[in-house]
């Protein structure tokens, strides 16, 4: 009997060996994984007399009430739980970046209830009319934070969402998030678009003071930019392009735009046709293999068959045409899968 169990303790030790010489005795993965998403009117109830948020109160237009709320954000952490559950990925996004939210307090109402990962929030308050911001979270659990900063768009009229840089470093490994809510193309695209342009400007100053402190600098560029990867404040201000070799060799003007060869559908459908107003853009350090670095199919747009109405042709929105459906959002939401260097 000895003899057996000695025979049996020497076998499992040899199928140990070979399981884990099978799985490559390799250490995890290590990445950064990053989201943006235009989370479409994240509002609390309350009425905020210092913004014009009236029309989502009980008593407004929208009739937003506390418990159309409450779906919203178990919406919202479904899609995260989602992204969790997903085999390319097993793991909450480190960076948690949202467009059109209120307030700090309702975004962090959302997020906490996440079982496994216990976010912090950067949140600045921003003079857009309406009160919409922009929400950033991070995992403190895998990202350090640096410096923050919130740049104003000098603009005519009616101001508009501030532009967001944060800097966090993976271990030793730095890189800054730039995050955009561009004035939208309501009423008329091109009267609207000088308006797209001053922003797309502050943007590329953030951009260029970066890249000179280091012309190496690892920088995601993400938002809802209400303009297409072709048009104007996009190549010819941030100097986007689909040519990952002319980043490469000229850091200092181009971004790689990561739509670039994606076969999957946008982030956006108008008139039952996917648009591709949410982008992330990506620095020539990005693709140096040094700290954070970005592979071929390192881009997503993610959605699972709940996140589109029947069609299939357009996200399951909160409202469309101001009357309440109850979906998730209008917007569709990006991920980056960011490796990191060993």
């Amino acid at each position: 009997m000895r003899r057996l169990l000695s025979y049996a303790f020497l076998l499992f030790g040899i199928a140990f060996c070979i399981s884990s010489s099978a799985s490559g005795n390799t250490r995890p993965e290590k990445n950064v994984l990053f989201m943006w998403w235009n989370v479409e009117n994240l509002f609390d109830p309350t009425n905020d007399p210092a913004t014009d948020d009236d029309d989502f109160t009980p008593d407004g237009s929208m009739n937003w009430t506390q418990k159309k709320l409450l779906l919203k954000q178990m919406r919202i952490r479904h899609t995260l739980s989602a992204i969790e559950a997903h085999p390319d990925y097993r793991k909450y996004p480190d960076i948690v970046a949202f467009a059109e939210v209120e307030n700090e307090r309702v975004f962090k109402g959302t997020i906490s209830p996440i079982k496994g990962v216990s976010y912090k929030t950067i949140y600045y308050e921003t003079s857009d009319p309406r009160g919409i911001d922009i929400a950033l979270a991070y995992n403190p659990q895998t990202l350090h934070p640096r410096a923050s900063k919130a740049y104003t768009v000098p603009m005519e009229g009616r101001s508009t969402r501030k532009i967001i840089v944060a800097g966090f470093s993976a271990g030793r490994h730095p890189f800054h998030v730039i995050l955009n809510h561009w004035p939208s193309r309501s009423f008329d695209t091109e009267w609207t678009e000088r308006k797209r342009l001053s922003a797309s400007m502050v943007t590329r100053h953030i951009l260029d003071s970066l890249r000179i402190a280091n012309p190496a600098a690892d920088i995601i560029v993400m938002g809802d930019f209400n303009d297409e990867p072709e048009n104007r404040s996009i190549t010819e201000v941030l100097g986007s392009t689909d040519d990952a070799a002319k980043v490469k060799a000229n850091g200092r003007k181009f971004l790689y735009n990561c739509w670039s060869g994606y076969e999957g559908i946008g982030s956006f459908s108008f008139h039952n046709k996917w648009q591709h107003i949410d982008q992330i853009l990506l620095s020539s350090g990005m693709f140096d293999n040094k700290d954070l670095y970005a592979r071929k199919s390192a881009f997503r747009c993610f959605s699972f068959s709940k996140m589109l109405d029947e069609s299939g042709k357009r996200p399951y929105a909160t409202y469309e045409k101001r009357k309440y459906k109850g979906g998730y959002s209008d917007h569709l939401p990006l991920l980056l899968k960011a490796g990191i260097a060993q």
